[in-house]
């Protein structure tokens, strides 16, 4: 890729700092890897010399524990303390001991933090980033710098946050990224400054915060007006409300602003990135995350449905396999006929105009009555199915099921469940034991079926949520489950509605095991 224009990773750094976010080694090792695979410029891994993680980060990575192919590896670090020069700075040499092709050092731009953070004066505080930056460069490293609080600094004193950016420049800088520290920049005004910088012949770029949820947008009107290098996190981690999520500055730029930043067919892996990241930072993926979200290009409105079932594009800004990712259709109260017939075709399911309708109104009077199937798409399609066919799909038929739950002498509750089921032809009795009483009903109605259906033993409940809809009728409200089972490769959500939690709770267990088999013998 041409070095012209590129992106730059921060989150082994500031994607960190989001709270209750912690990335062991073996983590950090693992998301470098993936940014690598899809292709990102550089890879900020640390701050070395700043914690025991870092310094073993870049000890493992300089040992050949972490190979790149297509990125470069970045330290990340401060200039030279105040009256202590750089050779001698301890900090300065942990960046130099990191054997990084390329080392970021952040300076202060801003002449309050200057004064009242640093404590040193304006003209240390150019001689601190001048020496740092020289003294790095005489070493045979490349140096970026970020100008923190660099607009706000503008703002206060244009001509001394220059003066900051003008120096690092001259004293070997390959790029000076313009800091939106505090997040509080709106785009247009970030772009008129960015020019203003630009124009002055220092290659710049872009390090946006999302206080004001204008980070991606900043990143990108920083770009029209001249940046060349945008920084980003993955999934948009990072202190506060998050930095500029790079996996939707990276979609913009490529198919919004038509400038290629990851090499061919990478961007495709998007979805898949964003998915194994977020695994490896134990949080949760956003499905309303733009470009990479499970519900960014999902409809629900019938009128929506109407008009993709025409042509697509009418209610989508772009094709989602661009990035990886998938058109849904919802199924709700708001489904039209629309809805159900493209549901349909996703599902390979043939349906003619009497079937749509009895959907349509069957899907509309659960509804009131407290299901979702947008959430439960795999319930959906059971009820799809036996609409098409006359009749459910089953594989076991239940005579009852019966569920206790004991306190015993050591005070720790165990409930037991024992199901009576119909599997070809033979009546099964089962009983299970577990923390809860639909864990033990889980449990029991496995143990019922695994011999007759040995691919159970892959079957996992993975989640379990149970609302209350109605909640002025107290404990005796109706009650919505939702189920999600996995197969190991796959997962599905089923639901079930009823006053009763346990008999709502069998209702989704019994579609997520039909639905499982279901799709074990297609």
């Amino acid at each position: 890729m041409d070095d012209a224009f590129h992106v730059y990773d921060t989150t082994l750094r500031d994607g960190t700092q989001r709270e209750s976010l912690s990335l062991s080694v073996e983590d950090k090792l693992a998301v470098a890897a993936h940014l690598d695979d899809l292709g990102v410029g550089y890879i900020e891994g640390g701050w070395p010399g700043a914690n025991p993680k870092d310094e073993a980060f870049f000890r493992r990575a300089a040992d050949g524990e972490l190979t790149l192919r297509k990125a470069t590896l970045a330290a990340f670090g401060a200039t030279r303390k105040p009256n202590v020069a750089a050779a001698d700075d301890p900090q300065v040499r942990a960046l130099l001991d990191a054997r990084t092709p390329v080392v970021t050092l952040v300076a202060k731009s801003h002449a309050g933090h200057v004064e009242r953070a640093l404590r040193t004066t304006r003209d240390e505080n150019l001689a601190m980033v001048r020496d740092t930056v020289a003294l790095l460069r005489a070493e045979g490293r490349r140096v970026f710098l970020d100008a923190e609080h660099f607009f706000d600094g503008y703002v206060l004193d244009r001509d001394y946050a220059l003066a900051v950016v003008r120096t690092a420049y001259d004293a070997g800088a390959e790029v000076v990224a313009l800091c939106d520290t505090n997040g509080g920049m709106l785009p247009g005004r970030l772009a008129d400054v960015v020019a203003d910088v630009v124009r002055r012949g220092v290659r710049v770029g872009i390090h946006a915060h999302n206080d004001t949820a204008c980070a991606v947008a900043n990143s990108l009107a920083a770009v029209e007006a001249g940046a060349t290098h945008v920084q980003g996190t993955a999934n948009g981690y990072g202190e506060r409300t998050g930095n500029a999520d790079l996996f939707s500055v990276v979609a913009g730029l490529e198919v919004k602003l038509g400038k290629q930043v990851l090499p061919d067919g990478s961007l495709a892996e998007l979805v898949r990135v964003s998915h194994a990241i977020a695994e490896l930072a134990n949080v949760a993926p956003d499905p309303h995350q733009a470009w990479v979200g499970a519900s960014a290009f999902a409809h629900k409105a019938g009128l929506h449905a109407s008009a993709l079932k025409v042509d697509p594009d009418l209610y989508q800004h772009t094709d989602p396999a661009i990035v990886g990712n998938d058109m849904r259709v919802l199924v709700s109260e708001l489904a039209g006929r629309a809805s159900i017939e493209l549901k349909a075709r996703s599902l390979d399911i043939a349906v003619d105009r009497e079937t749509v309708g009895r959907v349509v109104e069957r899907v509309k009077t659960m509804e009131a009555a407290g299901y979702s199937f947008e959430a439960a798409e795999a319930s959906f399609e059971l009820l799809l199915r036996e609409e098409v066919d006359g009749a459910p799909p089953r594989y076991f038929d239940l005579e009852s099921y019966r569920v206790i739950t004991e306190s015993r002498t050591d005070g720790v509750p165990v409930s037991e469940a024992t199901v009576k089921l119909s599997v070809k032809g033979e009546r099964v009795v089962a009983t299970g034991e577990g923390n809860g009483p639909v864990n033990a009903l889980d449990r029991a109605l496995r143990q019922a079926l695994e011999r007759a259906h040995p691919q159970l033993a892959t079957f996992e409940l993975v989640d379990y949520k149970v609302r209350i809809l109605d909640g002025a009728h107290g404990t005796n409200a109706v009650t919505r489950v939702l189920v999600r089972t996995s197969d190991g490769e796959r997962e599905w959500d089923t639901v079930g509605v009823d006053e009763n939690v346990i008999a709502a709770s069998w209702e989704a267990l019994d579609a997520a095991y039909t639905f499982g088999l279901l799709r074990a013998s297609a």
